[in-house]
């Protein structure tokens, strides 16, 4: 098993438009639960810290293998999500392990 996990930091002038971000983003990741072969599991976190070093949202996935993390990132679902998201990202970071 593969375990994929994204942590961003969004845009927004103001708090009320970060959070805003953060949950457009975390509703458009938490709608391809069921749509992609392979992945198997799909969680999505907003901090609730808001200390200055801590990133907005957190991606935890797991795949049943390193194909089908490949096929994710190329896969139609996850390129339109990526899309609807924009710019709005503004920081990111990942770790992708072997289970």
């Amino acid at each position: 098993m593969i375990k994929h996990i994204v942590m961003w930091n969004l845009a927004g002038e103001t708090p009320e438009r970060n959070r805003q971000a953060c949950q457009f983003l975390k509703e458009r990741f938490e709608g391809l639960a069921g749509l992609i072969p392979g992945l198997l599991k799909i969680e999505v976190g907003v901090d609730i810290s808001r200390i200055d070093y801590a990133c907005d949202v957190v991606l935890y996935t797991e795949f049943a293998s390193l194909e089908a993390l490949a096929a994710y990132a190329t896969h139609p679902e996850h390129l339109r999500v990526r899309d609807e998201l924009g710019n709005s990202r503004i920081a990111r970071h990942q770790v992708d392990y072997v289970v």
